[in-house]
């Protein structure tokens, strides 16, 4: 999921109770809520290909188990070296006295600092989890992915959702009401209410393609995926696979409509070009190793072969080309 997603998860955990349970407790929470997406940097910084380390390590069991607590111990050293430094001015803008401690900060409470940045840490794999893309949940002890085909990576509605009861819960708070925690959690629960209802959803369709590729091309897929289309939630754009052959289908649950999209095709993934041009090229070699899809286009001219390979799920306009690769290699 996008990151703004990420940081209203972890605001309305602070908003239903949580941040008061220790000083900085709403930046544990929203800091930790998008801390496992750091490894967007292993490519500027390190030259790393992207798509091969994003949602690697740090989405899975490892970098759960040891980033929160390194937050933590951030966190709890930040307020260590503020208050040292004195506290900030009445009338001082955060910027101009960032490096000291603000007045009405509450006692920062390690344990419950710690604890905060678990959970907003766990909030994150969880909702990655939910789209197509995946995680390697199991990273660094196995590189599967795993994907739930429940939501689109940039949902709206989830959006409006914890936006709204955000608003909400900090309108009432600032009036003092007792109840101010209440409009976060009913936020939060119709979250994951709406992310059921679509997993069912995805659910469905998936099966429903399982039965129109029988009845079609007399094929049983052994892989199909269902992806939310952005914004219209109750329709799914759907990829199956046997073997090399992959098609496409589209699946509308306000009209309980299920059809075939083009015709099967070939993913010409058993070509020998194929691995030749990924042993030449790390980006293709990392691609590969990401994508669940991959379809390859063979185009052979004289003494040289060009390759290129796509994810199917990423296909068209909206990827912008990144999820792509072209290589050359000469013909054996």
């Amino acid at each position: 999921m996008d990151n703004f997603t990420h940081s209203l998860t972890g605001w309305a955990l602070g908003q239903a109770g949580l941040k008061r349970k220790t000083g900085l407790g709403i930046a544990a929470l929203i800091v930790s809520a998008n801390l496992p997406d750091i490894d967007i940097l292993s490519q500027p910084l390190f030259g790393l290909p992207y798509i091969q380390y994003h949602r690697g390590f740090t989405h899975g069991i490892g970098g759960y188990l040891l980033l929160p607590f390194l937050l933590a111990l951030l966190l709890w050293q930040l307020d260590r070296w503020q208050s040292g430094r004195g506290d900030r001015d009445v009338d001082a803008r955060w910027w101009q006295q960032w490096d000291r401690r603000p007045l009405g900060r509450d006692t920062v409470r390690f344990g419950w600092l710690v604890a905060l940045c678990y959970i907003g840490g766990i909030s994150h794999p969880l909702l990655d989890f939910m789209n197509t893309y995946g995680i390697q949940l199991l990273a660094p002890f196995g590189d599967r992915w795993f994907h739930g085909d429940t939501l689109f990576i940039i949902d709206v509605w989830i959006w409006s959702i914890l936006a709204f009861f955000i608003w909400l819960s900090r309108k009432w708070e600032r009036a003092r009401r007792p109840q101010w925690r209440r409009p976060a959690l009913i936020g939060l629960i119709a979250v994951i209410a709406y992310a059921s209802f679509n997993g069912a959803l995805s659910l469905k369709a998936e099966r429903a393609t399982k039965t129109l590729a029988e009845g079609l091309y007399n094929v049983e897929p052994d892989f199909v995926m269902a992806q939310e289309e952005p914004v219209k939630f109750w329709r799914r754009e759907i990829i199956w696979r046997r073997g090399t052959t992959l098609g496409r289908a589209s699946y509308d649950a306000w009209s309980n409509r299920m059809q075939a999209v083009g015709r099967p095709i070939d993913t010409h993934m058993d070509d020998p070009a194929v691995a030749r041009a990924a042993r030449q090229d790390d980006r293709l070699a990392a691609l590969l190793y990401w994508s669940l899809a991959p379809v390859a286009t063979i185009k052979r001219s004289g003494n040289r072969i060009l390759v290129t390979v796509n994810d199917a799920r990423f296909a068209g306009e909206r990827s912008g080309g990144q999820f792509s690769r072209t290589v050359e290699i000469p013909a054996e």
